[in-house]
């Protein structure tokens, strides 16, 4: 199927797909205030720490980030930083000599490409050690205030569960549920992809989890192909 266009699957019962404009406006209502939940104070703290956060957790992240900020604020501080003692700084969140390189590698670059800086432009972030499109998404939505949808595994879900998609490639999701707003969003609020991914990434967490969704309990389970309550 191509990108261009919104899936038209649905769930095993046969019931429509989510309509993308409810959906957005039910989940602004009731996840109003939400927002990355990786602490920063700069651009640059936020993506370190969107870097950081692969195949972990943000509150795992945000344990480690302080000590970290503290001790190297900044990417002149952190480019010149000895590797070993940033490993050990890092190492409760996993692949902690990766990590490492990674993040004084991206402060390097900063320095090197661009003054320190962080650019806002998509192919400069993706170009930097660690960066995919995912970070660039998270970084330029969240401080730059554009409107990009940044696919996890909690948007990838709610999206297939709402019959919005039938992939698990996230960049296929994200042309899916980006066709889908597209053609039933109505609004701002419905049309803002980050804020609309923040919300999916709370839900997610909150209500539709992957392994217990709590359908009975959920604002859009009338609208979800696939909840497991009577529509």
């Amino acid at each position: 199927m191509s990108s261009s266009e919104p899936s038209r699957t649905s769930s095993q019962r046969g019931r429509p797909a989510a309509d993308a404009g409810l959906v957005a406006r039910r989940l602004a209502e009731e996840h109003a205030t939400a927002r990355t939940e990786l602490d920063h104070t700069d651009a640059f703290e936020l993506l370190v720490a969107t870097v950081l956060s692969a195949q972990t957790t943000d509150v795992r992240v945000n344990e480690v980030t302080p000590g970290l900020f503290s001790r190297w604020p900044g990417p002149v501080a952190l480019a010149a930083a000895d590797e070993d003692e940033v490993t050990a700084q890092v190492r409760p969140l996993g692949m902690g000599a990766t990590r490492a390189r990674r993040i004084i590698g991206l402060s390097r670059a900063l320095l090197a490409d661009h003054d320190g800086e962080v650019p806002d432009d998509q192919a400069a972030l993706e170009k930097l050690p660690g960066v995919g499109r995912k970070t660039a998404h998270v970084l330029r939505g969240a401080w730059f205030g554009h409107s990009l949808l940044a696919v996890d595994t909690h948007v990838g879900r709610l999206a297939r569960r709402l019959g919005w998609t039938a992939s698990t490639d996230p960049r296929a999701v994200e042309g899916d549920v980006v066709a889908r707003v597209a053609a039933d969003g109505t609004g701002a609020e419905s049309e803002d992809l980050t804020m609309l991914g923040l919300r999916l990434i709370l839900h997610g967490r909150r209500v539709c989890t992957a392994r217990s969704p709590r359908c009975g309990q959920c604002v859009l389970a009338d609208l979800c192909p696939s909840a497991e309550v009577a529509a």
